[in-house]
């Protein structure tokens, strides 16, 4: 790094004197001013975004190899990457980013300090913010970065902007000579390239919020999870699983995306979609409720709507204690994601419902708190349900009932709550067929035995009130909606257990009569289960005989390769 002291437009500017000795870096340098070339028209939005190319200087050597030095402007000796692992990182990039309120109020926040998950969200948004309007800076020139990392990234003391690296590996869109044969593979070509592009800032988003994923081991778990072909939406549930709880960190990461109804779990979803097409732009993400402080009015979309609504109900969930404002507060989420099903054809089930899942709630009865002595003292653990095709020619499903559980052997509770492992399995198939669910209306009565207000009434009248009346598409709570019908055949009981209760029946009769006791009935008697009310790629609401709803999450297969 120097300073050019001489009559120069360079005149006391710091600039960096790169030597490129090999040939590939000597031909990312060449490009660099090519790139530097086309996006010249508009000086004030290159100079904001992206590292400032000055020139070059070339010249023979002795040994017959050109020399070629790239000139560009020194923004600091740090990379993001080094920023954030930093010890503190935090005030060290809030002074760095002069973090006023004239800096944080174009992200909708002009609040400053507050708490440590407050003022991280408001960093992620600006830095977020900044790179996403560099990086859609370069595809409105037809190019794409292709290199997109933390290490490339730079943040400017000058400018407060991030800098989106040399540009020297960016690559066009567009091929020479527009033929009707090669303007549809450059069309194919554009989005596939904006796509690898936003897949890698979802990477660097992933790492900004959840400082763990800069630990190489957890951030391969994480590719490889995404590799494998599952879901996005599916993260939190994975993250959870393979994340420690007593990070150093706190878990500040999944505070922050749990923030706003789980809005930062959409956006991660949606920048690594696994389908290139459904990836999302950067003008859709500069204006996801994500990236958009209190203070902006925006108009959510109904996914996002559908999202929010779920996030909280697995919020809600996760709590573990049912209160009746909390029952009534889930069952409500759960009536309007019925109403707002986008997936209602069979079809859509027949794609969707295959998988594991993993039981959240269940609107049904509960035992609560109680003094009762139970026969067999019986930990219930995770429940999942198993849904897979028997073939691909008819609507045939075969469901899995998986219970597990832990036996407690004497008369008090082990701290540690070990105890013999036990697993109890049902298994059933069900044809799958198009069907609806009626909402009856009950004639209203009067009298001291007359009943309360039905849940169809209830439901009728939140969703006619100002909070709901922009994100239902219909005025009035309709009669029927369409379900997934679920016809059940046989079903086989199987129940393990560990030595040295393998062989006891008296015990095994005394633990199913607990694990039924703990568990929703139709968890062990499957053809309880009449229908299908919600699906999507993460979440999924299913209807029992007696009416109750059971809520379940979709569960990764295996978080172990």
């Amino acid at each position: 790094m120097l300073i050019v002291c001489n009559c120069s437009p360079l005149y006391n500017t710091r600039v960096v004197l790169r030597r490129l000795t090999s040939a590939q870096a000597q031909r990312r340098g060449k490009r660099a001013i090519e790139v530097l070339k086309k996006l010249v028209r508009r000086k004030l939005m290159y100079h904001s975004y992206s590292m400032q190319v000055h020139g070059y200087i070339s010249s023979a050597t002795s040994s017959g190899r050109g020399s070629f030095t790239l000139v560009h402007r020194y923004h600091g000796s740090f990379s993001l990457r080094h920023w954030l692992q930093q010890s503190d990182w935090l005030p060290t990039l809030e002074a760095t980013l002069a973090l006023d309120e004239d800096s944080v109020r174009r992200v909708g926040d002009d609040t400053v300090g507050g708490p440590e998950i407050s003022r991280q969200l408001r960093l992620i948004r600006i830095l977020m913010r900044d790179l996403l309007i560099g990086v859609n800076y370069l595809h409105s020139h037809g190019l794409a970065h292709t290199e997109l990392r933390l290490e490339n990234v730079h943040i400017s003391p000058v400018d407060r902007h991030v800098k989106v690296g040399i540009l020297g590996n960016a690559a066009d869109f567009y091929d020479d000579g527009l033929t009707s044969t090669t303007l549809d593979n450059n069309i194919d070509r554009r989005q596939m390239m904006i796509a690898f592009d936003m897949r890698c800032v979802g990477f660097m988003m992933a790492k900004m919020v959840l400082r763990e994923l800069m630990d190489p081991l957890i951030f391969t778990k994480f590719k490889t999870f995404l590799k494998q072909g599952n879901d996005p939406s599916c993260l939190r549930e994975f993250l959870l699983q393979i994340l420690d709880k007593n990070s150093s960190s706190g878990n500040v990461g999944l505070q922050i995306l749990d923030r706003n109804w789980g809005a930062g779990w959409n956006l991660l979803s949606l920048l690594l979609a696994t389908d290139p097409s459904r990836r999302i732009s950067c003008l859709d993400a500069l204006r996801h409720p994500f990236l958009c402080g209190p203070r902006w009015r925006i108009v959510p979309s109904m996914d996002i709507i559908r999202w929010s609504l779920g996030s909280t109900a697995v919020r809600i969930s996760e709590e573990y204690i049912y209160r009746q404002p909390q029952r009534s507060r889930l069952a409500h989420f759960i009536e309007v994601m019925e109403v707002l099903n986008s997936h209602s054809k069979p079809k859509n089930w027949l794609e969707l419902l295959p998988g594991k899942w993993r039981l959240l709630y269940c609107t049904g009865r509960h035992i609560g708190l109680t003094f009762r002595q139970p026969p067999a003292r019986v930990l219930i653990g995770d429940v999942h349900l198993t849904v897979s095709r028997t073939s691909n020619l008819n609507t045939d499903l075969s469901f899995t009932s998986d219970i597990g559980f832990t036996i407690m052997v004497g008369q008090n509770w082990p701290h540690n709550k070990t105890g013999v492992n036990g697993k109890l399995e049902v298994n059933s198939l069900f044809r799958l067929a198009a069907g609806r669910r009626l909402y009856i209306k009950e004639k209203k009565t009067t009298g001291k035995f007359s009943p309360g207000q039905s849940t169809e009434d209830s439901l009728a009248q939140k969703l006619s009130g100002r909070k709901w009346r922009k994100a239902v598409p219909f005025k009035e709570l309709p009669t029927s909606l369409s379900v997934a019908k679920l016809t059940s055949s046989d079903i086989e009981v199987t129940l393990n257990l560990d030595e040295p209760l393998s062989k006891n029946i008296d015990i095994a009769k005394l633990v199913v009569q607990e694990v039924r006791t703990q568990v929703p009935p139709e968890m062990f008697d499957l053809s309880e289960l009449v229908c299908g009310t919600y699906v999507d790629p993460r979440l999924l609401v299913l209807r029992g005989v007696n009416g109750s709803a059971l809520l379940f999450t979709r569960s990764c297969l295996d978080t172990s390769r």
